[in-house]
């Protein structure tokens, strides 16, 4: 691994770093050490930018190219985002109904406690109005007005295999444009 730039990262297939190489996990390494890697990176991973600068943590990360996207979303070099998990709310849910429990048979329970709504007819068999203003305080069976859901976060994590990445500690200076 001689021909590696400064600063170069690397995806990995093994658990550690190889002389010259560091472990992207955001540890804080010495400017004195490290100065010519500060002057490509400087403390946009974090460091105080005095005696310290941060290496990038990629633990759990993705990588993402810097810019805008068509949609309007931009990424600066250094920047995180993103979440793994995420709880939706009533506004990101998608218009649906839900259909009540009914029966569309004729109904035998006069009191709506551990009941579903049910077709009444008359005498003759002809439907008839089977609905009227409720009580106060009548309890709704739990089937009729039980919300759905249970407000629990999801995982939006992309199928992944995990690999190390290495950030280049010694290397050629690449040169700007």
């Amino acid at each position: 691994m001689s021909d590696q730039y400064l600063g170069e990262i690397r995806p990995a297939g093994f658990n550690f770093a190889p002389y010259g190489w560091a472990l992207c996990a955001g540890q804080l390494v010495s400017i004195q050490q490290y100065s010519a890697l500060f002057s490509l990176l400087g403390t946009q991973f974090g460091g105080n930018g005095t005696t310290n600068f941060a290496l990038p943590n990629l633990q759990g990360s993705v990588l993402v190219g810097q810019g805008t996207l068509p949609s309007g979303n931009t990424y600066e070099m250094g920047e995180s985002a993103g979440v793994a998990q995420v709880t939706l709310t009533q506004s990101e849910m998608p218009i649906h109904t839900h259909a009540p429990a009914a029966n569309s048979g004729g109904g035998a329970n006069t009191s709506p406690a551990n009941s579903i709504w049910a077709l009444e007819s008359d005498s003759t068999g002809n439907a008839c109005a089977a609905y009227a203003p409720p009580p106060p305080n009548v309890q709704l069976p739990v089937t009729l007005v039980q919300p759905n859901g249970g407000s629990q976060p999801l995982s939006v994590t992309q199928p992944t295999l995990v690999v190390n990445y290495i950030i280049a500690l010694q290397g050629i200076f690449p040169q700007r444009p």
